[in-house]
């Protein structure tokens, strides 16, 4: 259930009503294009990696386009800074906006990403949104759960 809070306007004065939502979804990775920079393989390096995500839920969208700059501090274990692109529809409103991803990865295969809404990115019927999210996705498993928290100005 989305909450209700009042945020103060220019003047200070509280005014505004602004909306929190709470949604979810999936996404799956439809292409991964992983491109070493520097070091050595099995051992710290780091790489590039292009990639391509679908999206369904709250968010719907079809070939995202991300950029990660990956850090491995030997074969298995590493971190994660990246940006993805997102062209579709949010709960039912159409735009775009960029989200901002920093995350890990360890030995067991599970990656844990935090996010958030490039502040101004948002365009269309998106325009004003910002928000975090997470997503933990698991090795072998071709879809992962994400969860949102946004608000939508206006």
């Amino acid at each position: 259930m989305p909450s209700q809070t009042s945020r103060p306007d220019q003047t200070g004065q509280t005014g505004q009503t602004s909306r929190t939502s709470q949604t979810s979804g999936t996404f799956t990775f439809a292409r991964w294009d992983e491109k070493p920079v520097a070091g050595a393989h099995g051992g710290a390096r780091i790489a590039h990696a292009a990639v391509t995500n679908d999206y369904t839920g709250a968010i719907e969208a079809a070939g995202t386009s991300c950029e990660y700059t990956i850090a491995y501090t030997n074969e298995t274990v590493g971190a994660f800074v990246g940006y993805e692109f997102i062209d579709g529809t949010l709960d039912g409103r159409k735009g775009s906006f960029v989200m901002e991803q920093r995350g890990s990865f360890g030995a067991d295969g599970v990656i844990e990403c935090s996010f958030s809404v490039l502040p101004g990115s948002a365009t269309g019927e998106l325009a004003g949104l910002t928000g975090t999210g997470t997503f933990t996705a698991r090795g072998g498993r071709s879809t992962t759960p994400y969860a949102l928290a946004y608000v939508l100005e206006g």
